[in-house]
């Protein structure tokens, strides 16, 4: 198939395209910028452009069969900053993306929404995609927004649609600012010698979902002929206390977090079921979390001794 990734320049884009190029589909790339971690590749038709400028998305779409939209402009921790900037950068942009879309006859999109967010405070754990939906951060609301329009267009103009609600993914090629990804963060600190900050006293619980998985699950969702919301998690949770002594056992070292005072916008327990995603993609998570954390540390270690 003929597929355009929004983002795919991007940590999460970076490795759908490989997949992609792997499963044999014609790939083009749509992003504000090249790779930042390896060179262009021969068989990949890259365009660059802002996702709000509307004519370069339009002239990206061309002969497309299959959309991947990965792009966010927000993250979490800053999306309550300015929510209008959020509504105007992803719910806006990606109305226009689904006209766009419907005007050229492309029928069928995957999107990353957000696992960790859109359900807010949940009823129970672990997660079902049928639990209600009361986001906490101007990010889970936006998401939940674009998971709304991509129905409404599925009922009035007959898009195929499939949400991946995504837990924490990790792993090779994630930045490291400390803004998202607290294992890419976390190791970033060790290697520059520097202490690790812990929000909270280190008992939150999160559901990390590393990168190779949550991208076999994508090339899946738009190989396949279906509509519907899925989680994209591992089904397994750890606390950010877990993730530090993992670190501590793959490193060899030893870590003395710094704990912070806690963030009202963090919820104590995300953990998704994904018993549908797993029956209706005949798909299993299969990098444990130890085992994902050491690669990770592997790559991050390489880049940081470039850096040197």
């Amino acid at each position: 198939m003929r597929v355009l990734v929004l983002g795919g320049g991007g940590f999460i884009g970076s490795h759908l395209v490989d997949d992609l190029l792997a499963a044999g589909h014609k790939v083009r790339v749509y992003d504000r910028s090249a790779d930042l971690y390896r060179s262009p590749f021969a068989n990949v038709d890259y365009r660059f452009g802002d996702f709000s400028d509307s004519p370069s998305l339009a002239e990206a779409l061309e002969g497309v069969e299959v959309v991947y939209h990965l792009i966010s402009t927000t993250v979490p921790s800053t999306s309550n900053l300015d929510p209008v900037n959020d509504i105007q950068g992803n719910l806006i942009n990606t109305v226009r993306l689904l006209q766009l879309m419907i005007h050229k006859n492309i029928r069928r999109i995957v999107y990353l929404s957000s696992g960790g967010t859109v359900y807010g405070i949940p009823k129970s754990v672990p997660i079902p995609e049928s639990h209600p939906l009361r986001p906490i951060c101007s990010y889970g609301v936006v998401k939940v927004a674009i998971e709304n329009y991509l129905v409404m267009f599925h009922h009035l103009h007959g898009l195929e649609y499939v949400v991946l609600r995504a837990s924490n993914p990790y792993g090779e090629r994630q930045g490291h600012s400390g803004v998202q990804g607290v294992i890419g963060t976390f190791i970033e600190k060790l290697l520059a010698g520097e202490s690790i900050e812990i929000w909270g006293d280190g008992s939150v619980v999160r559901d990390f979902i590393y990168v190779g998985d949550l991208v076999a699950l994508c090339v899946l969702a738009g190989e396949k002929n279906v509509s519907g919301i899925y989680n994209a998690g591992s089904g397994v949770g750890y606390s950010i206390n877990d993730v530090v002594g993992i670190l501590s056992a793959v490193t060899g070292m030893r870590i003395a977090p710094d704990y912070k005072v806690g963030r009202g916008y963090d919820v104590s327990k995300i953990t998704l079921d994904i018993s549908g995603t797993k029956s209706m993609f005949d798909w299993l998570p299969l990098v444990g979390l130890e085992n994902g954390i050491e690669s990770t540390w592997r790559w991050q270690a390489n880049e940081h001794g470039k850096c040197k």
